[in-house]
């Protein structure tokens, strides 16, 4: 069967946020990117947050239905953030939300991630002369380890950005979330090019009508 979904949207200039919008209502029908195992395979690619050769082991360490497992505790985890951050977006976080982040700490203490000095790509930090590199590293020995990348990144949007910047698209039915990081923070639109010209058009002819009139 073919695939009539629209290729992931990755707008919310954090990870996090690309995951929520995961499934989203970009023009006027609902679109969910994860309803299966082989989909969260997909999106993680799409998405850059886990290695294609650990996403390709994990499909072959799969017993039938554990990956349709892992994208439905993937989708309860979305969904369980989604509340959070539409509860805290528009203002900083206080330190009496850990509490609410329970749920998403007892997904962390799971992880298996570690250290290693390695190799240092020349390419990607040329002004350091040396030729190792301090990088973090995961055991991926199930396929649920592949909710970990998932909550670290939400993890890291709750102790790293500013919920003050978080935004929803402004134009309904809309549902993208982003991070505004334009000076001044006036961003309104999850992208100019598709929900910012719809708008700008509606306004117009709004205002057609009024002179009609």
């Amino acid at each position: 069967m073919t695939d009539s979904r629209p290729a992931p949207f990755f707008v919310g200039g954090a990870p996090a946020l690309d995951f929520l919008n995961s499934i989203a209502t970009p023009i006027d029908v609902p679109v969910e990117w994860i309803t299966s195992g082989e989909h969260l395979v997909d999106w993680l690619r799409a998405a850059n947050m886990v290695p294609p050769d650990v996403l390709a082991a994990m499909r072959r360490m799969a017993v039938p239905g554990e990956l349709d497992g892992v994208a439905a505790q993937a989708r309860a985890l979305r969904e369980w953030f989604r509340g959070f951050v539409e509860q805290h977006r528009g203002k900083p976080l206080r330190p009496d939300t850990l509490s609410e982040l329970a749920p998403l700490n007892r997904v962390l203490e799971r992880d298996q991630e570690y250290w290693q000095i390695v190799k240092r790509d020349r390419a990607e930090t040329p002004a350091i002369r040396s030729g190792l590199a301090w990088r973090p590293l995961r055991r991926w020995q199930a396929p649920d380890t592949l909710l970990q990348p998932i909550a670290k990144a939400m993890a890291e949007l709750a102790c790293n950005e500013d919920f003050s910047h978080v935004r929803g698209c402004d134009r309904a039915p809309c549902t993208l979330f982003f991070l505004d990081r334009t000076n001044g923070h006036r961003r309104r639109w999850c992208s100019m090019a598709v929900c910012g010209n719809r708008a700008k058009q509606a306004a117009y002819r709004k205002r057609e009508r009024r002179v009609a009139t």
